[in-house]
Order: C-alpha cells, then structure tokens, then sequence
C-alpha cells in the first residue's frame, strides 16, 4: 500500500481519496442527515477520524490515541472535518479501534466515528509547523526524550513527578480510589493526598517518574470523570516528594501499606500549604488542554463508582479460559505482579471466575487497575472487587476437587517487606518484559528459545551490562502475559528461578 506523501493540504487531499471516497458525513458538525457507505479496512496503524467538529485541534484528535500507545504522526482535513491519527504500532491502532467499538468518542461533546485507514503508514513534510510542534510536544511526553527548545520552555514546568488536582463541578463524589484507577493508566501511582480548599475538593498525587506525570497531564487535563460533571484541572506542584502519614479514605502512600489509619485526614505543614497557594498555569498556554475522550479511556473497566469502591483486598476475577487457567496455582500468576496473593478460589459453578485474596485493598486496587480488560489466552479478563472480605478455606475433611489454594506462606511475594524497591517497579502489562537473575552461562539464544516455546514470538532481545538482567520483548502484550505466568520462577538450574515483571522500558 503507498503510503502518505505530501507537502500541502491540496495534495493530502489528492492522496487519501481511497479513505475518503463513498463517504458521506451529511453537515460538518456530526449529524446523521445522509446515509454512510463505509467498506471496512483491514487493521492498520493509521487511523480515519469522521465527523470532527469544526473547533477541533490536533491535541484534541491526538488525545483520543494517547491512552493506548505512543502517537507518531497527525493529518487534519478542516474541509473535510476529518483527521487521519498515526499510533506507534499497528496493536495500538487495534487496542483504540476495539475499545471505541464499545465507547463512544467524544470531542467537544459531539460523537466521533473511527475507523482504520487504507494506509499503512503517514508520511507528512514538516511544512505545517504548529502540527510538527504538537507533534514534537507529544513526543517529548511520551518518550521523556528532548524536545526542541521551544518545547523544552513549555515543558520546564514538567520536572516533577507530583501533580495538583482540582475537581471542577464536583456533582459526584471523587473517591481516593477512583483518582488511583485513573491516574495509574500512566504509570505508577506512588503517593496520593485529598483534602479541600477555597471549598474546593483537591489532591496531590506522587507518580514513580516525572515523565508519567507529564503524560497524565497532557491527556488527562480538561477531562470529566462522569459525564458532563467532575473536570479534572491539573497543574505540576512544586513539591517533588509527599509525605503521607496515614493510610486512609484521605491520602495512601502505596508503597507503604503498613502505615496507620491515623484519625481522618492528616494536618498538612506549611511547605505544603505554600505549595497548595501557587498557581502553575505555564503549560496551559503552550499545549492545549486536551478535551476529549482519553479520560475515559484511561479509566475503561477501571473506575468504581464513587462509593463503592470499598476496602475490600478480594478481586473477582471472571471471563477466565477454563481449559488453561483451571487451577488456583495457575490463575494467581498475572495478579501477583501486583501484589501478594494470600489466596485464590475458583468458583465451582462458575469455572470461568475466580476469588482472589490480595494482601491489602490498596495492592488489590493497585492489580484491578492493571490487569482489568487485559485479552489473556484469548479471552478479555474482567476484574472487579468482591463484596466478600475475605477467600474462605474449605472446612476439614471437605474435598473441594483442589479449587481454593492458601498462598499466605508462598515464596513468590514480591511485597512483604515495607517499602521494597519492587513498588516502584510497578508497571502495565506490555509487550516487553524484564528479565532477572538470569545465570552467567544463560545465553540470548537459550532465553529466546525458552520464551518462543512459550507460546510467542521474540521481536527482541537485549541484554544488560552485568547480563543477570535482560529486556525481552514478544510480538504482543498477551503473548508477554502468557509467558510471564508461564516462566517466572522457572527454575534455570542449580536452583536459580528466573524472574519475570513488565517493563517500562522497550528495545
């Protein structure tokens, strides 16, 4: 297929009739006053977007990419209200057009048609400038590279890892919860502090890297949690570090789930009030807030209603491939990345679904987040939280044909020691996983045979320095899921296990 080529709108235009050809969007602004005559394309890494509106900006065409994968490229048609979005790879174009399929987009509240482009790929001079900027901004947030300086000014407000959240016509209530479920689509959520100002319900919140904190607010900014109400503003603090004191409904420091519950919401000293007092608007100017439908892609699946996210540590897991994860050993795998499972149980008239027990309500929070929606061995996972406290052993003496299984004294904790440097190596499942405690005499062809008999195909492979750790990625982020149940704790020989997590890195 020929891609893309061009040095000016008349010749986008010229270019792109095979996508736009037998389209019929009746008015600009989105109405359904004539019949559309679409032929499916098959899967592509370039998207076709219909039926914009007429205020639409790029940043608001890229937000609705953004959530699921790196951005590369934009072509908008303002004639045509149409746009075609270039995602990094072809399964991120595939993940948004799926998920689109069962959401409606929204930009400035008028519906968006999505589909896949008959091109396989953009290729745009760089004679739009105010494109390539936003383009180049984009970049600069995803990847953590460096931008030209003119986004280097824009973004040098962007330097810490603390974002200050004020919630706009609050009609719903915003739990500590559900601010962790969305947040957490872009990267790690560390540390979280609610309180209320000027009448006003506000927070902090601490990601594990200042580049996901960029991510966040660059798609997350101008956002409603729930329809029409809740708009999140987002600005960088000043502060680059939280102290929380308490875990409770009021702030949670989830690297420590030892911390006390205190007595309600802890008193904040003055270096964190002066910080509350200070408006950051710099970025505002620069890139514009990004008004569209990458909030609820962020949260799909994952937000709880206000008021019902509990403090529940047991997860209901359901849509599960019987014929594979058919034992509590084997269906615990992918949440233990997570946290420390304590046990499992698979219902026995429902052998689709499984209880499981994490150690605490933040660590399962923390796994329903992740792994929620997730396609594994062929099937997409749903994860919510149970109404059950706890995963009930079965009584003595009663056989329960080996359904439920006691974890509590397993080996494979990644989390009982307060604080441990695995929190902060907490990310979503991706293609690309990490490898440790690789042995010496381990070579990259015995690691890629071992993963290819997983199940998958090696894309690539790349060893560390000291070569006891490794990045290995495979063709998709199932085929990584399946070899990461599979293959962490595998035992390499002289009793040396091999370990397994996502990385956040790719090769």
């Amino acid at each position: 297929m020929v891609p893309i080529k061009c040095k000016c709108v008349s010749s986008h235009l010229r270019n792109i009739t095979n996508d736009c050809a037998g389209l019929s969007d009746g008015a600009s602004n989105g109405s359904d006053s004539k019949k559309l005559r679409v032929e499916e394309a098959p899967p592509s890494r370039v998207l076709h977007i219909r039926k914009l509106p007429n205020e639409a900006s790029e940043t608001e065409v890229i937000a609705l990419g953004l959530p699921f994968g790196k951005v590369t490229n934009i072509l908008t048609l303002k004639g045509k209200n149409q746009a075609f979005l270039e995602m990094g790879t072809e399964e991120a174009a595939i993940t948004m057009v799926n998920y689109y399929t069962t959401v409606n987009p929204h930009i400035r509240n008028v519906p968006v048609f999505i589909q896949y482009s008959n091109h396989k790929e953009l290729k745009t001079d760089a004679g739009n400038q105010r494109t390539q900027a936003v383009l180049q901004a984009v970049s600069a947030v995803q990847s953590g590279g460096s931008p030209s300086s003119d986004v280097q000014e824009a973004l040098a407000a962007a330097s810490s890892p603390v974002l200050r959240i004020i919630i706009d016509n609050m009609f719903y209530p915003v739990t500590l919860d559900v601010l962790q479920q969305i947040f957490s689509k872009f990267g790690t959520v560390m540390k979280i502090i609610t309180f209320t100002k000027n009448n006003q319900f506000q927070a902090l919140l601490q990601f594990s890297d200042p580049v996901n904190a960029q991510q966040a607010k660059l798609a997350l900014d101008g956002q409603n949690i729930y329809n029409s109400c809740c708009t999140l503003r987002i600005d960088f603090s000043k502060l680059v570090n939280l102290n929380v004191k308490y875990n409770n409904d009021k702030s949670r420091d989830y690297t420590r789930p030892e911390l006390p519950a205190g007595d309600g919401q802890p008193s904040l000293d003055s270096t964190v009030a002066a910080a509350f007092s200070k408006d950051s608007n710099s970025l505002l100017g620069a890139l514009n807030p990004l008004s569209a439908a990458a909030a609820a892609a962020a949260a799909a699946g994952r937000v709880a209603l206000a008021g019902q996210a509990g403090s529940s540590g047991v997860l209901l897991v359901s849509n599960l491939n019987e014929e594979v994860s058919n034992t509590p050993a084997h269906t615990h795998t992918h949440t233990r990345v997570y946290g420390d499972v304590q046990r499992v149980k698979i219902l026995y008239n429902k052998k689709d679904s499984a209880l499981i027990q994490m150690s605490d309500a933040n660590q399962a929070q923390l796994a329903m987040s992740h792994v929620n929606g997730q396609k594994m061995y062929g099937k997409i996972i749903r994860v919510t939280l149970s109404k059950h406290q706890t995963v009930a052993l079965p009584r003595d003496g009663l056989d329960d044909q080996g359904l439920t299984k006691d974890f509590a004294n397993s080996p494979l904790h990644r989390f009982k020691k307060p604080g441990s440097k695995n929190f902060q190596n907490i990310f979503p499942p991706s293609a690309t996983l990490h490898l440790s405690n690789v042995p010496q005499d381990v070579t990259e062809e015995d690691l890629r045979l071992l993963f290819s008999n997983a199940g998958g195909t090696v894309k690539a492979f790349k060893f560390f320095q000291d070569r006891k750790m490794a990045l290995l990625q495979m063709s998709t982020v199932e085929e990584a899921i399946q070899a990461l149940i599979d293959l962490h704790n595998y035992n390499m020989g002289g009793n040396q296990h091999l370990r397994v997590s996502f990385s956040k890195s790719t090769i």
